[in-house]
């Protein structure tokens, strides 16, 4: 679908009877045909050429010809204004989940930590670099389940001492740098093929080692712990809801109170399957062990090319209309946020131009979207189809996508880059 005819589609659902644009509504744009005023208690806010939306403000109508910048400082709870700029933007830094597939099993011989002492890349490096110079403030380390423990062929709950040493420097390097880090378990809901929970590994084997990883963090403010990597082809979501509550409930008792905890869906954690395949419903009853729902973020994927799969170099839509702008509205209906803990596309221009405008729209929606944390760096190869990476000779030099959109001081989330 073309960017063009997306727009109209998006503004044939957003026109209300009496041709206004209803709040969180399109506005303006190049290419846009709808309405060009907002509701009483809204006004036209400018993100980017390709993009106006009806804000809550004081101006009871504002035409998209004259955009308006939004004058608010709300924060990130989702019953205020957005701020305009996201919380977080980050980078995974891969190579301890190298060598898993997506039925759960991972070869550790293929494992390649991002770490200069092990012989590998200089992921604390790129790190760095990310924060100093990109102005980056959070990473993904992915990590194979079978690493963690040292045992391809058991699901177990038991940290092995020299292989978590090794993930913990990764970790380490990270919290140095001043960023958060969200510790990632690479595995897709299983364990060698079996679902956890449904067929494979107990709810209590996963939920202990997350208690086991938790008290090693439990006085680190800024580490997140992100549950899962992609579920998929989960046959009962609200049995895996079970397995997400017990594994919430075992961080929170080794004493992480306090750390945001992301929560994964079904679908590959699709963002734009969130609602629909029941993982958003189900994940909504997750709750810490005091009631509340206090830092539990849902945690969506989404890429930008032609089967949405991140595999493809060229990126064809800016997912706005499918998945950004359905997923706002029921994260508002329901007080609740999310992280787009993997994004990206190639180092082309196509890529360029539709990840600004996805970066943009989460900016202005960010009373709801905490942020973005782009596919790939650390031991991926410079060749790599959605390499992250950085070259460094001297100097750090990053990707096109990198400098033109994932970096904060590339002006994609006001729209300014790539346009």
């Amino acid at each position: 679908m073309t960017f063009l005819k997306a727009l109209v589609l998006l503004g044939l659902g957003a026109v209300s009877v009496n041709a206004q644009s209803p709040v969180w509504g399109q506005c303006g744009g190049q290419g846009w045909t709808g309405s060009t005023t907002c509701a009483s208690g809204s006004v036209c806010t400018y993100s980017n050429p390709y993009y106006s939306q009806c804000l809550p403000g004081t101006a009871s109508s504002t035409p998209s010809s004259t955009p308006t910048k939004s004058s608010s400082s709300g924060g990130s709870s989702p019953t205020s204004t957005p701020s305009n700029k996201l919380k977080f933007a980050g980078i995974n830094i891969a190579g301890f989940d190298f060598g898993c597939g997506t039925d759960g099993t991972c070869n550790l011989a293929q494992t390649a930590p991002p770490l200069s002492q092990y012989g590998g890349t200089d992921g604390i490096g790129q790190m760095q670099h990310f924060v100093n110079d990109d102005g980056f403030n959070l990473f993904r380390l992915p990590v194979a389940w079978q690493f963690l423990i040292n045992n391809q062929n058991t699901a177990g709950s038991n940290l092995d001492s020299g292989n978590f040493a090794k993930y913990d420097t990764l970790v380490q390097g990270c919290l140095a740098t001043g960023a958060h880090c969200i510790i990632d378990i690479h595995n897709y809901a299983r364990f060698n093929g079996a679902i956890v929970g449904q067929g494979g590994p107990a709810n209590s084997v996963l939920a202990t080692l997350w208690g086991n990883i938790a008290a090693k963090y439990a006085s680190q403010s800024n580490i997140i712990f992100g549950v899962m990597n992609e579920p998929h082809d989960v046959p009962n979501i609200q049995t895996w809801a079970t397995t997400v509550q017990a594994v919430v409930t075992a961080i929170r008792n080794a004493g992480a109170t306090s750390q945001m905890i992301l929560l994964p869906g079904n679908d590959y954690t699709s963002a734009q399957a969130f609602v629909s395949d029941g993982s958003g419903p189900a994940l909504l009853g997750v709750k810490n062990p005091d009631g509340t729902t206090t830092n539990l973020i849902f945690d969506v994927h989404k890429y930008l090319d032609s089967d949405n799969s991140g595999t493809h170099t060229d990126c064809v839509t800016n997912n706005i209309q499918s998945a950004w702008a359905p997923l706002a509205t029921w994260l508002r209906q329901n007080g609740r946020q999310a992280l787009n803990s993997e994004t990206g596309g190639g180092n082309v221009q196509d890529c360029v131009t539709n990840l600004c405008q996805q970066i943009a729209y989460q900016a202005q929606n960010s009373d709801v979207f905490l942020g973005y944390v782009g596919w790939a760096a650390g031991s991926f190869a410079t060749s790599y189809t959605l390499s992250e990476v950085p070259t460094h000779n001297g100097n750090w030099q990053d990707t096109l996508l990198v400098s033109s959109c994932l970096s904060p001081k590339s002006g994609s989330q006001s729209g300014s880059t790539g346009q």
